[in-house]
């Protein structure tokens, strides 16, 4: 099957992609291995889960959020803006299709992509001059395999498989991990009566809301020393010092520490006051599973809990498939080229949404690389 784009991918990244090769008339087929668009969004994504930043830097290309619309988007209004993204734009991803194989043919200067139809079971084989990888960051659940893990008896899920404290009323429940979904999940479980405790073994900045929309305008006129300096006197202000409830700061500033390691702060949504008032328990990292239901933690503690929740992230399976994945990315999944220029590799390879920077890097990504990819075949045209 001949194809001028192949986009691996119908999350946020492949529709946006899709949306800005359409703008310039370029033909292009979405492979999507779920049933459906967005499947984390509308999957895998607990209930009360808003858009952490403010709506204007959470707009896809050529369709900004109405006027108005909240401030800070809630999951089942986002989803309906992809509902209307993909509507507006005729997008229409072949579903079912698991890429199991993608590689660079020197002879035809062409990327050659096997992907399984999930349903029929058959390998289709692709053949396209570009090749767009949308898959995003959050491939494959990730949870670390502690010593006796597989002997813990009461419930265990990931992050992406939790939908609110409702089930867990009056029970004792770990989470681990202390990111945006650690910590706002323990708040959930607090919320609905859970005996809540959370790992919180590194260092991490805990910000509002209102806090990073200031911290992101600023940054447009100033550098980002400042915009950090200025960031974080607010926190201590609002906050104080968080050391002694077991939250400790890093040494680098929130929004350097996002350019530099792509790494967010945690965007604080009552989790903070609750862990100050003793409502959520702060424990150190995990050492080990004993017994049926019996965590030990690295001050040698023990506890039993009755679920625990992994809110450790997620890992990128991309160069499982991708057989030539240096020509765009490292070993890790992620782009081997710094930001700005991270999204453009060799051999017409792409990834969009792979900076680390949210919807916002996403929409920058999608008009670049479509622009790109226009700029190539009018080359060749010309010549």
């Amino acid at each position: 099957m001949e194809n001028v784009v192949v986009i691996v991918g119908a999350g946020p990244s492949g529709l946006a992609t899709s949306a800005c090769l359409s703008a310039h008339s370029i033909p292009h087929v979405i492979l999507e291995k779920e049933d459906i668009y967005a499947s984390l969004w509308k999957k895998r994504a607990y209930d009360r889960l808003k858009l952490h930043l403010a709506k204007e830097f959470c707009s896809l290309p050529f369709r900004p959020h109405s006027p108005g619309s909240p401030t800070y988007i809630p999951k089942d209004l986002f989803v309906k803006y992809l509902d209307e993204y993909v509507s507006t734009f005729n997008i229409q991803p072949q579903y079912h299709r698991s890429v199991e194989s993608a590689g660079y043919n020197e002879n035809d200067g062409k990327w050659r992509i096997e992907a399984r139809n999930v349903q029929s079971g058959e390998v289709e084989v692709y053949v396209a001059e570009f090749l767009v990888i949308a898959s995003g960051e959050n491939s494959a659940k990730y949870i670390p395999d502690f010593p006796g893990l597989d002997t813990f008896k009461g419930e265990m899920i990931h992050s992406s498989d939790y939908k609110s404290g409702l089930t867990y009323e009056n029970k004792d429940v770990l989470v681990v991990g202390c990111g945006n979904s650690g910590m706002e999940i323990a708040y959930d479980l607090s919320n609905f009566g859970a005996r809540t405790s959370i790992v919180i073994r590194n260092p991490v900045h805990v910000l509002t809301k209102e806090m990073v929309r200031v911290g992101m305008i600023l940054s447009n006129y100033l550098s980002v020393f400042i915009v950090d300096f200025v960031v974080l006197v607010m926190a201590y202000i609002i906050y104080g010092n968080l050391s002694k409830y077991g939250i400790r700061r890093p040494k680098q500033g929130p929004f350097f520490q996002k350019i530099k390691h792509g790494r967010a702060p945690v965007i604080d949504v009552g989790t903070v006051h609750k862990i100050k008032s003793k409502q959520i328990k702060v424990v150190p990292g995990i050492s080990s599973i004993k017994g049926k239901k019996r965590v030990v933690f690295e001050d040698g503690a023990e506890r039993e809990f009755d679920a625990i929740v992994f809110a450790t992230g997620f890992k990128s399976i991309v160069n499982n498939w991708l057989k030539d994945y240096k020509y765009a990315l490292i070993e890790d999944g992620f782009p081997k080229n710094d930001f700005p220029h991270h999204w453009k590799g060799e051999r017409n390879l792409y990834c969009c949404g792979l900076s680390r920077r949210g919807l916002f890097g996403v929409s920058m990504d999608a008009k670049s690389i479509a622009d790109d990819i226009n700029k190539v075949i009018s080359q060749k045209v010309e010549m």
